[in-house]
């Protein structure tokens, strides 16, 4: 399982789940770094089979709408802390590796967690 953090995700998430085993990278490490699109950003994610972890609703609309990216994580709690958020998905990790074996779903993570699981 692999992942692309969106620009807003923070660095520390990325070593987090590195430390888990899991491919991870952000989009700073794209060649145009934060000025890459978001249509940019789910090509390459799709391309290479990456989960794109985002704050960002474009992304939403885009997956529903434009069917991509095939997998995404959006963080609804705004500016929460990275301890936090490191939380969040080390509590929810065990659903996040199930669902990253379909071709295609949505997850929102908040106070709770809603998933939209596609089986294509």
């Amino acid at each position: 399982m692999k992942f692309i953090c969106d620009v807003h995700i923070s660095y520390k998430l990325v070593r987090f789940l590195t430390s888990k085993g899991l491919e991870s990278y952000h989009v700073n490490s794209l060649e145009d770094k934060w000025h890459t699109k978001d249509n940019e950003i789910c090509r390459f994610a799709d391309a290479n089979d990456l989960i794109v972890i985002t704050k960002d609703e474009d992304f939403r609309n885009s997956f529903f709408l434009q069917r991509t990216p095939r997998k995404l994580i959006r963080i609804l709690l705004g500016n929460i802390s990275n301890d936090s958020l490191i939380s969040l998905f080390d509590k929810h990790l065990p659903i996040i590796q199930e669902l990253g074996e379909n071709e295609r779903f949505y997850l929102e993570m908040g106070d709770s967690i809603t998933i939209y699981n596609f089986r294509e």
